[in-house]
Parts: structure tokens; sequence; C-alpha cells
């Protein structure tokens, strides 16, 4: 089995390092932690969320995709364009687009007012105020991984929210139901927007598992690796028949 983990708007693939190390080991696992375009060693790299997923889709091959946010939403454009490569798919804090145009049409303009703010005020700065959102008000300071998030350079977070922001997003709700690969679907318990956004998700695609996970907010993998690790773990081991709606302990 191949495990490929595709992380957050203003992360790296390092991010994952919490909830690798409580994953089960499994024989013959292999786990891909690669940097979204605009992130990391691709910070130059600059890509919708098409061609974020076909990047994506060519780094991991045939595997276990799981997607936290930004990474979920780039996952979703791969199982929906290449569901040859994706045996299973987990999207965590996730979401299938903005509904209303006006209100889509209003967050791509907020993304770009971002995209010009981290360019203005550089990517420290940036970070602060970013993680200051109430979105992230649960997340502890000594987990939000703020030393590797400034690996990443101004001009490459801007591109991301430019080109792969939420607002940019075509919704795809009403292609879910092509999702036909066993997919779970997580968010933190405390993150009541992207709860209802998952249950809805999950709804849709015809064998989907949703669960929340106990003590945590938006940003799940960071506050509960251990948790989301758990769940994971528990969602693998059984067969797509039998994976029942599953809540983490906190």
């Amino acid at each position: 089995m191949r495990l490929v983990l595709l992380h957050g708007l203003t992360q790296t693939g390092s991010m994952w390092a919490p909830m690798v190390a409580h994953l089960r080991p499994r024989a013959a696992t292999e786990v891909i932690t690669p940097d979204l375009p605009g992130h990391g060693v691709h910070g130059d790299v600059v890509a919708d969320l098409d061609e974020a997923a076909r990047l994506m889709g060519s780094i991991g091959g045939r595997a276990v995709y799981v997607g936290y946010s930004l990474g979920g939403r780039v996952l979703l454009h791969l199982a929906l364009a290449r569901p040859d490569l994706v045996e299973r798919l987990v999207l965590v804090g996730a979401t299938a687009g903005i509904d209303d145009d006006a209100e889509r049409a209003a967050r791509r303009t907020a993304d770009e007012r971002l995209a010009d703010r981290i360019e203005a005020i550089g990517v420290q700065a940036f970070l602060a105020e970013w993680l200051a959102q109430p979105i992230f008000a649960t997340l502890p300071p000594d987990r939000a991984a703020v030393v590797d998030r400034t690996t990443n350079t101004a001009a490459g977070l801007a591109s991301s929210l430019r080109h792969a922001g939420t607002g940019t997003q075509t919704p795809r709700w009403h292609e879910l139901g092509r999702l036909t690969m066993p997919t779970l679907v997580v968010a933190g318990a405390l993150d009541e927007k992207f709860t209802a956004l998952g249950r809805r998700m999950a709804a849709a695609m015809p064998d989907a598992t949703f669960a929340t996970v106990a003590g945590a907010g938006h940003s799940v993998p960071l506050e509960q690796p251990a948790a989301l690790a758990a769940v994971v773990d528990a969602w693998l081991d059984q067969p797509p028949s039998a994976r029942p709606t599953a809540n983490a302990a906190p």
C-alpha cells in the first residue's frame, strides 16, 4: 500500500510528520508527503487545482490519497479526473466548492487581497495574521508548525492563492456521485463549518464514511495527529461494506 498525503495552504509536506508517526506500521506501506505547487520544493510551480492534481498524481501514482484543506480540494480534482489512480480517498477539512456565484466571487476577491498582502508584508508577518484567524483558534501555537511554514516564499503562497484558492474552485458537488472509490471524510468536531460540509460530501458519495475527531478544530492533522491516525487506521482496516460512521476520542 502507498499513502500519499497532501498538506494545506501555507504548509509543506513536513506537516504530516506528527500524524505519520502515529500510523500503525503496515507491510509494504510507503508514505509520500509531496509539497503542493507554490509550497516547499514546488514553490516556483504555478498551478491551478487541475494542474496541481495532475502533478500530484504523477508523483503518487496509484495510491491511497489523503488531503487536508487545500490538499483535499486538489484530491477531489484528481479523483474526478483520474479515478484509476485513487485506490481510496481521505478528505480532511475539505470542501467541494462554494455554490453561490456571488459568494464565490467575493471569496476570489478576498484571496486576491490575501495574495497581495503576503507580497506586501512577507511570509513571517503574514503567518502571524493568518494563524490569528478564528478558524485556527483551537490550534495551539506549539503545534502550528510555524517554522516549517516560514520556509515557503511570498511569491509561492501568493501564486497558490491566486490560482488554487477556494474562490477559484468550480463547485464539484454535482459530480461527487461519480467518486465510487471508498472515501473517508473527516472534520474536527469543533469545526462546525467543515463538519457540515463534510457530512454533505459524504452523503453525496456512493461509498463514503464521515468521521469527526474530538478535541480538534479545522487543523485536525496538527491539533490531534494521534486521533486522526487512529481514525484513518481503523478505516483502512475495514472492508468497504463494513465502514461505519466513526468518531475519534480526544
